[in-house]
């Protein structure tokens, strides 16, 4: 998990950030703001300055923030001018928008504030839905407005262009100021912010709900923010029952209020298409004594503080109901509480003024177990920590010996089954050290965070039984300053240590300083002031050994769960350097190190003692173990059914220390015993198999890889399966001497569900003519969760993720179930991924009820996959295996190909059809989907590379000799920016940082080749060559529109050494001719087989892909590595495929194989050839023979999907 923020306001208005991956508060930018109110996501942090104006921090990318604005040029033709921009009265504007009704002209185009630049100059798209137009960008048709195209016809009597320009957000990482209102009323001051609801129904990527409330009371909600305008549109009132002072806005659809009088306010009818919902609900205070002065809410959670200080959690909170049903009473007293990522919380203590965290949230205990002191330094007293070392605790006496932490910095809650119940054991301060903390500590009242310092000590507790001004009083007016060389300690001592000893610091008092203050009388018993956090004018704000005193904290973009490592709570900075040198710390990395070197030490010893004593005979020639167990097996035949068997592998290593084994499987049939084996040597691969009942795996030997039926088995539990499934991969590679890391030639592969596999090629992979069969090679399991892997000849090695994350091969191995002698101690990390499991939702329309669920008896199910062919309800409906958990809940997918209206319907003649997202007369039926997010912890030796998401990437191919000093890596984010990633090297395979290549378009597929030929494919199956790429200069000078095959839109392209591959959208595959040198973007496109799902050229053009529909003896199978045989110089496009695993493959890379085969020149006849070729053809089209002739993957009739090991 990349790091994330934690942002906080001391009561000085000074920001600090707090990485996850960090041990220091490090100041923000801009340290001139002084701010009060600060609110956060991943990505930005709004806040509100001493001006009461609005700001926002924008987090710099390697990605910019950039914004397309388009307008058309319309012309009509007439017998005197032609085309010309004379146009009828009753046509549209010369320039206007797409649809015509709209005047805009290209000097008519205004940057939205001063935070944006542009890019260039306005120039003309010279294509249309993926096609190159001519020269002018000229789109034809009969009449506005009409269906254009690039071709000028006799009829053509209209034709418009579209001009482009790009604007860049220029102001990251630096708070810029929100422009004020351009029309309407302008919303009075600011008082209090909120940002959240980029969760709403699955709301489009980037947007959010800003809402804020104004010094009058008034609550307003901000429009338009979304990825391509961070800053938003405009200011809208949202009425309210009456005057409020605080906010918060959940990551859903969770929005709370506080009112003047104490009450509670609740957002309801928030959605997709409402995003400000639609009425309030009056919520009553947890306490009847005191009205409640903040709130906090989360996705499932609402907190809140009274007026005392109390600590509330609500229960019952959901999206269904907003409003929850009862308050729990929580140990603590806090000035204000936050709820950030994983309905996670933060909270600034009222006694000593330090950040707390709710530790033990989880998401079956919302509430948490305890409040836990956030213990670290800042950034920039650094150097002065170092020189003067201190007990940085916040809420523990600043003493000069080592102890442990006290009872203020832990609080623990108590259990309470009644509502109001409170336990009077959270107090750990006596009342009059309480009292004597409140003389010592600014102060920020709780209901309106007003900043003011007590400087009275005489002063009588007011009606809340706390110390506080008389309502009316003036403020002191007689103060001085406080001289420079004055350093004020803050002291805080729980009240046990009070009592045992004195302080060892004096504390200067603060009216005896007399320092000007700002501050405001209010009576924080009954009413709430309208002001913030204020600032303190003091010369030295703290001294070198004082934790800050902070007034804010927010914590909505910091990403914490229960299983986040956190270094913000064992800072030892009371510790003198001499006792940090004594303590040891060994690394894994050490201990691996260590390890190998007493096993070679120990290795060269048992040679040195066994030298004399060769001519010995061997006492045991032969060693033996066997190990057994009951499993059960999926019976070949038919009727197919699970039956209980006796499981044995007897493993056996002889005088050369070879190790083989056979696997058995004994059972009864008809009263007799039989049994199965399985040579270990013959196995080539072991494949963990989805089945939401069974524990199962399968194992391919190369007959089985053929009929595309594997040995199934099904273990008792998941722990078992694991044990025989690790047992079986060390077995199988000890036969074939196979251990440590993949090599940096080996074949990457993944299937559907996120495993993979790596296999080790052998010298005559690519042999000609008679390379190694694909069945016969065999595949490990390496440790992870990804989608799909690249590679190259020098071992780098990078992944993405299904949540489309980046990761980087750290050269470990192992992982997963692969633990002990499978797994690397070292370089093995925790990986996380995220998937969506989608159900359709279907309904056929009658004429008396209209569109409903009771369909045709013929009809599919009304909640089924995407097929139809099986009933998926939502409460049927488990996540992929037992290792992944549901991390939301069911919602509406807007998201899907051919658009939907606003209930996310789908419509159509008749199931199944061509959907589209509007009703038609015809349309009888409808469709929407849904889909539920689930998450996978496992390991393997994975890093993750923050902070942009990937959609596809490429690296350089080279050859494991190669002297290329730093490597070529392209890739495109999940929003279609194209990047090219800075310092790659062998050393550093994760590189340093991205560069942003502009593109006029999204893009989807890249990939390049070993001589830097760039090639991609844009979103609308468009395809682009990119000019000038070179080790001197990796970023290339601009692109090139290539033509794609006629009627066809491009997904997927791979480069190699001289050939250029693509897969349309339809499954075919073609193959680039005449490239040259001097025109390396070709001439044509060839087209070589059907049934493709991937493909990979590799750097000497080998081509590997995956196939659908490929024809075993048993049935037909999809997602199977297929290479292409008989790949030359002279033949680029080979002659046929040979077929190897499958089925559920999703993704092969051979780009890191760059190992030269023998070629064995043996002339054939040139009848036994077409022989032999007629023979290859009919066996690949008959009994599921290996290989197939070059017109079709396969050819066949559909059958039974049962050869697929793994679900697709």
């Amino acid at each position: 998990m990349s790091s994330s923020l934690l942002w906080a306001v001391d009561v000085y208005g000074r920001v600090y950030t707090l990485s996850t991956a960090g041990q220091y508060w490090e100041l923000c930018k801009d340290a001139h703001l002084e701010f009060k109110r600060l609110t956060s996501v991943q990505q930005c942090c709004w806040g509100i300055a001493g001006d009461h104006q609005v700001y926002l921090y924008m987090h710099c990318s390697d990605v910019p923030i950039r914004c397309q604005e388009e307008t058309y040029e319309n012309q009509r033709w007439n017998p005197v001018d032609r085309f010309c921009e004379k146009l009828l009265p009753s046509d549209r504007w010369q320039w206007s928008d797409v649809t015509g009704l709209k005047h805009q002209t290209l000097d008519s185009f205004r940057l939205p504030s001063e935070h944006w630049e542009w890019e260039a100059d306005w120039y003309v798209d010279e294509s249309i839905d993926g096609e190159p137009t001519e020269k002018g960008g000229w789109t034809y048709a009969i009449d506005f407005p009409a269906t254009y195209t690039k071709d000028k016809k006799w009829n053509s009597c209209v034709r418009r262009r579209r001009w482009i320009r790009y604007r860049r957000y220029k102001s990251g990482d630096t708070w810029a100021k929100i422009p004020s209102q351009d029309d309407g009323p302008l919303p009075d001051p600011f008082n209090d912010i909120s940002v959240g609801g980029w969760e709403i129904t699955d709301e489009p990527r980037g947007r959010l709900s800003l809402w804020a409330v104004s010094l009058q009371g008034k609550v307003w909600c901000r429009e338009g923010i979304h990825h391509h305008n961070p800053e938003g549109c405009v200011w809208t009132e949202v009425m309210t029952p009456g005057e409020v002072v605080q906010i918060s806005c959940g990551p859903s659809d969770l929005v709370w209020a506080v009112l003047w009088e104490g009450q509670l306010l609740v957002r309801e009818g928030i959605s997709r298409e409402n995003p400000k919902g639609s009425s309030w609900v009056v919520v009553d205070s947890p306490s009847t004594e005191v009205g409640a002065s903040h709130v906090a809410v989360g996705i499932n959670v609402v907190w809140a503080v009274t007026k005392d200080r109390k600590v509330w959690f609500r229960r019952g909170v959901n999206s269904h109901n907003p409003c929850g049903t009862g308050w729990i009473g929580m140990v603590g007293e806090m000035v204000m509480v936050n709820v950030g990522l994983n309905d996670q919380v933060w909270g600034i203590s009222c006694e000593d003024r330090a950040v707390y965290i709710r530790q033990g949230v989880t998401s079956s205990e919302l509430s948490g177990k305890t409040w836990k002191a956030i213990v670290v330094a800042r950034d920039d007293n650094r150097s002065h920590s170092e020189s003067a070392n201190s007990l940085v605790s916040a809420g523990c006496f600043f003493s000069g010996e080592v102890r442990v932490q006290s009872q203020s910095s832990v609080m623990n809650d108590t259990e309470s089954s009644s509502e109001t119940e409170r336990s009077q054991t959270a107090q750990s301060t006596s009342p009059t050290h309480a009292d004597a903390m409140k003389r010592r500590i600014p102060k920020v009242t709780s209901d309106s965070f007003i900043s003011e310092l007590v400087s009275d000590k005489e002063r009588k507790p007011g009606r809340d039984g706390r110390d506080d001004q008389e309502e009316g009083a003036p403020l002191e007016q007689d103060q001085k300053s406080v001289p420079q060389e004055t350093s004020i300690e803050l002291l805080s001592q729980s009240s046990g240590q009070l009592g045992a000893r004195e302080s060892q610091w004096s504390n200067v008092d603060l009216e005896e300083a007399q320092t000007p203050l700002t501050a405001a009388a209010s009576d924080t018993t009954e009413t709430s002031s309208l002001s913030s956090v204020a600032t303190y004018n003091l010369e030295e704000q703290y001294g070198v050994d004082e934790h800050p005193l902070w007034a804010w904290v927010c914590g909505g973009g910091c990403a914490v769960d229960s299983h986040t490592h956190l270094n913000w709570f064992n800072t030892s900075t009371g510790v003198s350097s001499s006792v940090q040198s004594m303590s040891l710390s060994i690394t894994p990395a050490q201990t691996a190190a260590w390890r190998k070197r007493i096993f070679e030490q120990l290795s060269e010893r048992s040679k040195r003692e066994l030298e004399n004593f060769r001519h010995y005979e061997q006492v045991i020639e032969q060693s033996v173990w066997v190990k057994k167990g009951i499993m059960q097996w999926w019976r070949d035949w038919k009727p197919n059914k699970w039956i209980d068997v006796q499981f044995a592998l007897e493993q056996f290593s002889g005088s050369d220390s070879n190790r083989d084994g056979i696997l058995f499987i004994y059972y009864t049939f008809n009263d007799e015993k039989k049994y199965l084996h399985a040579f270990i040597n013959e196995i080539t691969i072991l494949v963990p198999v989805l089945n939401d009942t069974k524990h199962a795996f399968a194992v391919y030997t190369p007959e089985r890889t053929k009929q595309r039926w594997p040995i199934r088995l099904a273990a008792a539990t998941e722990q078992e399966m694991h044990d025989w499934l690790a047992l079986l991969n060390l077995s199988c590679c000890d036969s074939r001497g196979i251990h440590g890391p993949p090599s940096k030639q080996a074949i990457w592969s993944t299937t559907c569900k996120g495993d993979i596999y790596v296999c080790e090629p052998a010298p005559n992979l690519e042999a000609v003519p008679y390379p190694l069969p694909c069945d016969q090679m065999f595949w490990r399991q390496i440790g992870g969760h990804l989608r799909l892997v690249e590679s190259n000849g020098l071992g780098i090695v990078w992944g993405i993720g299904y949540d489309h994350t980046a990761w980087v091969c750290t050269g470990g191995y192992g992982g997963g179930f692969s633990q002990g002698l499978a797994s690397s101690t070292d370089n093995i990390h925790t990986q996380t991924d995220v998937k969506s499991v989608y159900i359709h939702e279907n309904q056929r329309w009658n004429p008396v009820t209209g569109y409903s669920s009771r369909g045709l008896p013929t009809d599919r199910y009304m909640w089924s996959n995407v097929s139809g062919l099986q009933e998926c309800t939502k409460a049927s409906t488990k996540p992929p295996s037992p290792q992944w958990t549901w991390v939301s809940d069911w919602c509406i997918d807007y998201n899907i190909s051919g658009g939907t209206d606003m209930e996310g319907w789908q419509y159509a003649a008749d199931f199944p059809a061509t959907y589209h997202g509007y009703k038609k007369m015809k349309d009888f039926v409808r469709r929407r989907r849904w889909a539920r997010k689930c998450k996978i912890t496992t390991t393997g030796p994975w890093l993750e590379v923050p902070p942009i998401a990937l959609w596809d990437l490429t690296i350089l191919p080279c050859s494991s000799q190669s002297s290329v000093e730093e490597v070529s890596l392209w890739g495109i984010s999940n929003k279609g920016d194209v990047l090219c990633r800075i310092g790659v090297t062998r050393q550093s395979p994760a590189g340093t940082s991205w560069l942003h290549i502009g593109t006029d378009q999204p893009f989807k597929s890249i990939s390049i080749g070993g001589g830097y030929q760039m090639w991609a494919i844009a979103r609308d199956g468009s395809t682009f060559y990119r000019g000038s790429v070179s080790a001197e200069n990796p970023a290339g000078d601009c692109w090139y529109h290539i033509p794609s095959p006629p009627r066809q839109k491009l997904k997927q392209v791979s480069v190699g050494r001289t050939s250029v591959y693509a897969v349309d959208e339809n499954g075919n595959l073609w193959y680039r001719q005449g490239l040259t040198p001097s025109y390396p973007q070709g001439s044509s496109w060839e087209h070589i087989s059907n049934n493709v799902r991937k493909v990979s050229v590799g750097p000497l053009d080998q081509v590997w892909i995956i196939a659908d529909k490929v024809q075993g003896s048993h049935s037909l199978s999809c997602g199977t590595v297929c290479h292409r045989v008989g790949v030359q110089p002279m033949e680029p496009k080979g002659h046929s495929w040979d077929y190897g695993i499958g089925g559920g493959w999703e993704h092969i890379t051979i780009r890191g194989n760059s190992q030269e085969a023998p070629r064995i020149v043996m002339p054939v006849p040139a009848e036994s050839a077409l022989e032999k070729s007629g023979c290859v053809a009919e066996e690949g089209g008959g009994d599921g023979g290996r290989t197939a002739s070059n017109s079709s993957v396969l050819g066949g009739k559909e059958e039974e999907l049962n050869g697929n090991a793994v679900s697709c």
